[in-house]
């Protein structure tokens, strides 16, 4: 397609997109969800911060990261499972219904440019909905504010991401069923299976949990936390493409029924594949302030000099508490530093209510290169020194302490409410008007 008839197609598909009253409702919803996750956040955080002339609590859990950005872009993610997907199938199902879909068919250049075009519109109707995000971090700025610009970025790739792929979901669904009704019903059902994922994942462990840490909601806990998996985000990227590869084929209304289903099978095929490699990825940065997803710098240099794989048998059931705390403590931060690391969740039960069934309930075998040790503690500093006996590696003689103070500050959100729920709600409004004149 000559670059001046593309530019011509994402006029015509941005005027679409602003003639779509599902666009203007949710810029008009997401100024108050933003505001009030915003408002909520910041009184909390100054109440945790001593507001009222007591001493703050914890200070150094104090993180703007926690307190503030992550319950302020909560409604991004909302707004991605219930309100995002239907601007997607109004740029599908709106010309499918009119017969506008023949029309551009017959435009110059292929289709697969075409829903790329429509999919560049979408991103940039979700860029435009940043905007109470923005406001809220001014704000939150203007309150003297603490934010570390690394995580800030981290956590608006995490919901861009998140919005990729409610637009791949959308997008297919809306080329492969007949109304908008319907593609809506099949996104929700998505999200809800994703939703049953992670609640039976939580329950059972195993490969299940490692699945389910590629839905949307387990997606986005890397980010909110400021850790940048590549395994991740290539997952996301590739289930995006395929959701608006699958558009291409079932829009394509000159080839057969079952010509476009084989198609899809083997675009789920490859998917398939793809994630099955992306699971074998290792490489990720931790780009929160506190460093919460590494260990110190010493032993982060000893570990990557470990050369033979490591298996970890985990005699904990999925929802012992026990377990979290030693995926989220030392798990996470074992797969960040060792080329080969192999976890196996052994447990026989799905909880440790009646652990004396099991005898060796609790344990975590250790084993390297034909040894094996067995340890009960999950404590990062015991974890450690089991995995350099066994690899004999000396270990650090000294640490660097990972000294954050963190960032108390009792403010008030001032002014929020009037911009938020009056100001954010009058300016969309009047935009809408001037659009439809």
């Amino acid at each position: 397609m000559r670059s001046r008839n593309w530019f011509e197609l994402l006029a015509k598909e941005w005027r679409e997109l602003i003639a779509s009253r599902s666009f203007w409702l949710l810029l008009l919803l997401i100024g108050p969800l933003v505001g009030h996750g915003f408002i909520t956040a910041v009184n909390l955080y100054g109440e945790a911060s001593g507001a009222g002339g007591g001493p703050a609590a914890l200070s150094q859990g104090l993180t703007p990261l926690d307190g503030i950005l992550t319950p302020t872009f909560g409604a991004y993610d909302l707004a991605a499972m219930f309100l995002f997907p239907f601007v997607a199938i109004r740029l599908i199902s709106a010309e499918k219904q009119s017969g506008g879909l023949k029309l551009l068919l017959q435009l110059p250049g292929s289709l697969a440019s075409k829903i790329f075009t429509k999919g560049l519109v979408f991103i940039g109707g979700w860029l435009l909905s940043l905007g109470p995000a923005l406001i809220a971090l001014g704000l939150w700025k203007s309150y003297s504010g603490h934010l570390y610009a690394p995580e800030t970025l981290t956590l608006i790739t995490g919901h861009l991401l998140r919005a990729f792929l409610s637009g791949g979901i959308a997008f297919a669904a809306a080329a492969i069923t007949e109304s908008a009704a319907s593609a809506a019903i099949v996104t929700l059902g998505v999200t809800v299976g994703t939703w049953a994922l992670d609640f039976i994942a939580s329950a059972r462990g195993g490969w299940l949990q490692e699945l389910a840490s590629y839905t949307p909601t387990a997606v986005l806990r890397f980010f909110e936390q400021g850790l940048l998996r590549l395994n991740t985000v290539v997952v996301i990227l590739a289930l995006s493409a395929a959701g608006f590869a699958i558009a291409v084929v079932w829009l394509n209304t000159g080839r057969t029924w079952r010509f476009r289903a084989a198609a899809t099978a083997v675009i789920v095929v490859m998917i398939a594949m793809v994630m099955l490699a992306a699971s074998k990825v290792r490489p990720s940065w931790d780009f929160s302030e506190n460093r919460r997803n590494s260990f110190s710098t010493e032993d982060e240099t000893a570990l990557k000099k470990i050369a033979h794989p490591l298996k970890i048998t985990v005699f904990l059931a999925a929802e012992d508490p026990r377990l979290n705390d030693f995926e989220q403590n030392v798990l996470r931060k074992l797969r960040r530093n060792l080329a080969q690391l192999d976890v196996e969740y052994a447990a026989s039960g799905r909880t440790g209510l009646f652990a004396g069934a099991d005898d060796h309930y609790g344990e975590l075998w250790y084993e390297m290169d034909g040894q094996k040790v067995i340890e009960r503690s999950i404590i990062e500093e015991v974890v450690l020194e089991q995995v350099y006996q066994l690899a004999k590696v000396t270990p650090p003689a000294r640490r660097t302490d990972n000294e954050f103070s963190g960032y108390p500050l009792a403010a008030s959100p001032k002014f929020a409410a009037g911009i938020f729920y009056g100001l954010w709600p009058l300016l969309i409004i009047v935009a809408w008007w001037l659009s439809r004149r």
